[in-house]
């Protein structure tokens, strides 16, 4: 996308610095912000060790992408919001379907108005056959469709199901030269179900600025270099309040739901995922915002927006008044975001040269580990884990970061069985406690472990930053 400056688009470079220290004070963990107005990036920033060409972890925001799929099959006739959701899945559904499973249509999945009580991905992820889709359709609508608003990520694979059956292509596949190849976008991923279909709910990985691209394409009502991508009639449709789910005005998840998009005070729209991943759109202000974030607070990072930001783009003659010095200020500022790893003991604790290369026995649990050892070096500590499938070893940088790749720990939310990109750092926290922090920097988890060390025994317990669970992962305990 196009580069420019912030006053250069009616933005205060004060605006975006005063939004960015409101972030901070508030604690609140972001890892990427593009700004785009007037179709133009006016700033953009990652916090080191979060990096422009890295994807990350869309959560929720996914479903967004794979709504924008149903309205593209829509347009190529293959399917009508009004089909019935059985009509797709004969095989699989009930032999005398209920009277709500009969009405429930595709509107109603895009519009979170199945009929159920609950999301329905709790009968979908214990399926012992991994048929999701018949999970789906046998399990019980108490509702009328249409009627009552429940957050539903079973209700969204069910559209990815759909686009499989109607298409003959994954999602993804579908997607590709429809919507992603248009808008530049080559580095999308997306996770898949037990059989194959993507999960639609979840499970897709982008870069910031595809972020940005695909809200500025729905700012741009579907036209992308001047060549139509999406019929307005639907962003028009999938961005309007379809149902409603709440009546907190000061609650940016009660303004009423689109067909897999927010509604949002001022006027806005967005798709979100969790812990702070965001395509926020500003129809009023020509004025679209990407987030990548991992924090549990993502009204906090909503309302910095509405409180800091949003008031600099109602004059424009407030960016005249910026000065030289507030632009650089803000340029540096950009260009210093970072996640500092601790660094809480500068010296060398004594106990470091008591256990350098010892290696610990744990006790039975349930990660699967079965011992330990850390060897220390001038700038790096070595902790090499030992499990019946083998030895990884994790690098730590001593109070840097150090690049490396591992798999998030059993317990932790959405492993993914694979190696993921992470950034690893150690410290002593205390005399007898090393603190080492990894950072999967592709997702919005880091992990901090601490090693308690006491004469031949050593405790680790370990925590995520953001988790649907309780952060706390199983305590480990060995002796060397």
């Amino acid at each position: 996308m196009p580069r420019t400056t912030p006053e250069s688009v009616g933005i205060p470079s004060q605006a975006i610095s005063n939004l960015l220290d409101a972030w901070r004070e508030s604690n609140l963990e972001l890892h990427s912000m593009m700004i785009v107005r007037h179709g133009q990036v006016a700033a953009e920033g990652w916090w080191a060790p979060y990096e422009p060409q890295l994807s990350h972890m869309m959560f929720s925001l996914s479903k967004s992408f794979t709504s924008t799929a149903i309205g593209l099959a829509v347009a190529e006739g293959l399917l009508s919001l009004d089909d019935a959701v059985i009509s797709f899945f004969p095989e699989e559904s009930p032999e005398e379907p209920s009277a709500n499973l009969r009405a429930m249509r595709i509107r109603h999945l895009l519009m979170m108005g199945t009929g159920h009580e609950v999301d329905t991905m709790q009968y979908l992820a214990v399926a012992e056959d991994g048929d999701w889709v018949r999970a789906f359709v046998q399990a019980p609508v108490e509702r009328e469709p249409g009627t009552h608003f429940v957050y539903n990520s079973g209700a969204t694979y069910m559209l990815s199901a759909i686009i499989q059956k109607v298409s003959g292509q994954k999602l993804l596949d579908y997607l590709q030269p429809r919507l992603l190849d248009p808008l530049g976008i080559t580095e999308a991923t997306w996770e898949a179900c037990p059989r194959g279909i993507h999960t639609g709910g979840w499970g897709m990985t982008l870069t910031t600025e595809s972020i940005a691209k695909f809200g500025q394409l729905y700012l741009q009502r579907g036209v992308w270099d001047d060549k139509r991508v999406l019929t307005e009639a639907w962003v028009n449709e999938a961005t309007s309040k379809q149902i409603n789910n709440g009546d907190d005005e000061a609650n940016d998840w009660a303004q009423g739901y689109g067909y897999q998009f927010w509604r949002c005070r001022h006027g806005a729209y967005r798709g979100d995922g969790a812990f702070g991943q965001f395509c926020i759109v500003l129809p009023e202000k020509d004025t679209v915002i990407a987030l990548t974030s991992g924090t549990n607070d993502m009204q906090g990072v909503l309302n910095g927006i509405w409180t800091h930001l949003l008031p600099a783009l109602n004059d424009e003659t407030s960016a005249a008044a910026s000065t030289a010095e507030d632009a650089a200020a803000l340029n540096s500022k950009l260009a210093r975001l970072t996640l500092e790893p601790p660094r809480i003991i500068a010296e060398e604790a004594s106990t470091e040269s008591k256990v350098n290369g010892r290696r610990y026995v744990l006790e039975e649990n349930s990660l699967q580990l079965t011992a330990l050892t850390i060897q220390f070096e001038a700038d790096a500590a070595l902790v090499t884990i030992e499990s019946s499938e083998g030895e990884f070893v994790l690098r730590c940088a001593r109070g840097e970061w150090a690049e490396g790749r591992g798999i998030m720990p059993q317990g932790a939310p959405f492993q993914r069985g694979q190696n993921l990109r992470m950034m690893s750092s150690f410290t002593w926290s205390e005399p007898d406690k090393l603190t080492i922090t990894a950072r999967y920097i592709e997702t919005p988890f880091s992990v901090k472990a601490d090693y308690q060390f006491s004469e031949d025994e050593l405790v680790v317990q370990q925590k995520v930053n953001v988790s649907f669970m309780p952060p706390e992962l199983p305590t480990l305990r060995g002796r060397s």
